[in-house]
């Protein structure tokens, strides 16, 4: 008797043997491979931990006077928390209208940034899904035409999202003059490199059998994208878009303080006059912002794709 055509002409005991000999290998080398990640990976924190700091000493002053040295983390804490303190208003329940109404005292000019910020990164995915979408295919490696278009589709997606949206902001800034443009210039530019990644490697994770049934039946390389990929990337690129917008408007938030449009430039002279309470203002805008837009990319991308009867 014997258990697979592999040990035909070994009897069933030594067939046993065999597997469970080969199992145990594999344990081995499985446990090996753990051993040498898991050391590699402490290593590259402690190193990581190292060079940021994480272990540097500094002195403090105790509330007698005297002085102490102490771990930074430890040591800086409190400080975030007193930090924290500042940017709280003083909410009175006997005159909490009254109280709201002098933290949020610049609320017209806050909720006109709010929409410019808002339309800033409504434009930056526009274009960012356009050019993501268009060079996700080219860079794909399993649908890219030859190897030259892979190399420079890859390499301007790179370069697109490894400059940081605030140096784009700072680029366009000395070229087009402050403002809003210069803002959807430099998100929309990010956002098409990020887009173009997530993009291609949902493409290259497709199913190829559909592509080679239109190429059979006589369609080109455009008609196999259109009717073979385009249909089963489609729920990947809904999402991506998604959550690229609500990036987006956090990003849009910020690059203002270059002068590209948007809350930035609130921000920045919030901090500049150490404002705190202006500073949380801001921040609970913006929360309540991603809030909503979370909410709602959600609810729309359970309808697009029919989840929208099981929410």
């Amino acid at each position: 008797m014997t258990l697979t055509a592999d040990f035909a002409a070994v009897p069933a005991g030594d067939a046993v043997s065999a597997f469970e000999r080969d199992y145990a290998a594999r344990r081995r080398r499985a446990r090996r491979t753990w051993a040498i990640g898991s050391t590699l990976f402490f290593i590259a924190f402690l190193a990581s931990a190292w060079f940021g700091d994480f272990f540097r000493v500094t002195q403090v002053t105790l509330p007698d006077g005297s002085r102490d040295w102490r771990w930074i983390i430890p040591a800086g804490l409190p400080r975030l928390g007193e930090y924290i303190v500042q940017t709280f208003p003083t909410l009175r329940w006997d005159s909490l209208g009254a109280d709201f109404a002098e933290w949020f005292w610049r609320w017209r000019t806050w909720l006109r940034l709010l929409i410019e910020t808002i339309l800033i990164a409504f434009m930056a995915t526009t274009f960012g899904v356009i050019g993501g979408f268009l060079l996700a295919f080219p860079a794909a490696r399993n649908l890219s035409p030859n190897r030259a278009v892979l190399w420079v589709c890859r390499r301007y997606l790179e370069i697109a999202r490894t400059v940081p949206e605030l140096v784009w902001a700072l680029i366009f800034v000395f070229c087009f003059s402050v403002g809003p443009m210069a803002g959807v210039m430099a998100v929309g530019l990010h956002a098409t490199g990020a887009l173009g990644k997530l993009y291609s490697e949902a493409v290259e994770n497709i199913d190829m059998k559909p592509l080679e049934g239109v190429k059979a039946s006589g369609g080109g390389w455009f008609d196999q994208i259109r009717y073979g990929a385009v249909p089963q990337v489609l729920p990947n690129v809904i999402s991506y878009t998604l959550l690229r917008f609500e990036i987006n408007v956090r990003s849009s938030s910020i690059i203002g303080y270059v002068g590209a449009g948007g809350l930035g430039q609130e921000i920045r002279t919030a901090m500049s006059f150490q404002e705190y309470t202006d500073l949380s203002a801001l921040f609970v805008i913006i929360f309540v912002t991603v809030v909503v837009i979370d909410y709602a990319s959600e609810k729309l991308r359970h309808r697009i794709i029919g989840m929208g009867d099981r929410t």
